[in-house]
């Protein structure tokens, strides 16, 4: 498979009139194109978003494959032993799916983000007091206060902090040197948007995802783990996708011809991690999009089949 110079031009124009900060396209073992809005970028720990959610679930996997977590059916009152018997039924599966069946309204009235639980003292219980409106996997609303008590569970399982996990057991065996994440008021690291990589560190993530949990011969993450965790479970919103464990499945008419299989990580402002397994094919990007989240997105969309020119 062979790439058209000329529709890189065409991409890298784009990516300029869209002032996208970064854009690195891998294919079949190799870094086919990058794009770096000035010297600076390259470097840069950018803030990801919600792609730390899809990290998140990553962290999970390996968290299950160590027997730190017996499996996504554990239900959270065993970590949460007070909590109140209607609640008992959620389980980490819906915590992934976003299914836990409380009221949430952070792509609703509460404007895209989750003001009210950001402002709380203390997010976990805010998130755990919240009023049942559903039966727990049931329906799929966006939810960041799920994946933060995700991160909360993996550090009582773990007896370390979520970062110091990650650093251990994904970022240092991919050669992640430098990374931020941020914590909430009780010390537990934000699992909905808290992290900030690099372009480059963003790249080994999608690949890690494409070689099914494998880097340099030795198996990360369960090739068990990234199938489940991709597969699409809920498709609640259209515009976006379908839902798997806090991984998008893309829902493409004509992309979905040539690949049914497309993943990403999606993050406030236009931070995405797209995985092609088919194509062999992982594209990232960053940006602060901050009104139009979705751009780099359609962008992939606008170019995906030109790039995959037969020999």
């Amino acid at each position: 498979m062979k790439t058209n110079t000329m529709n890189f031009l065409k991409l890298e124009n784009d990516l300029k009139k869209e002032h996208i900060s970064t854009c690195v396209i891998y294919q079949n073992r190799e870094v086919k194109y990058c794009f770096y809005k000035n010297s600076k970028s390259e470097s840069k720990l950018f803030k990801i978003n919600s792609v730390t959610k899809s990290v998140l679930s990553m962290l999970m996997g390996i968290a299950i494959d160590k027997g730190f977590i017996e499996s996504v059916d554990v239900s959270i009152s065993k970590f949460f032993p007070t909590i109140e018997t209607k609640k008992r039924n959620i389980t980490i599966d819906h915590l992934l799916t976003m299914t836990p069946g409380y009221d949430w309204q952070e792509w609703g009235e509460w404007g895209g983000r989750p003001f009210p639980m950001i402002n709380s003292k203390d997010w976990i219980r805010y998130v755990l007091e919240k009023e049942m409106v559903n039966n727990p996997g049931e329906k799929m609303i966006y939810d960041s206060g799920a994946s933060q008590v995700l991160s909360a569970i993996i550090q009582m399982a773990t007896n370390e902090k979520l970062s110091s996990f990650a650093n251990r057991m994904l970022f240092e065996p991919l050669g992640i040197k430098e990374f931020i994440w941020h914590e909430d008021s009780k010390g537990i690291n934000i699992g909905g948007f808290g992290l900030s990589l690099t372009t480059d560190d963003l790249l080994k993530l999608g690949i890690l995802m494409l070689q099914k949990g494998k880097w340099n011969n030795k198996q990360l993450i369960s090739s068990e783990w990234i199938e489940k965790s991709t597969e699409a479970k809920f498709h609640t919103y259209h515009h976006v996708g379908s839902y798997a464990y806090h991984w998008w499945v893309l829902k493409n008419e004509e992309l979905n011809d040539v690949d049914p299989t497309i993943y990403f990580a999606m993050g406030y402002g236009g931070q995405f991690i797209i995985v092609s397994p088919k194509q062999q094919l992982v594209v990232v990007f960053t940006s602060a999009k901050y009104i139009h989240t979705f751009t780099p997105l359609k962008i992939f969309q606008k170019y995906f089949s030109s790039f995959l020119v037969k020999e």
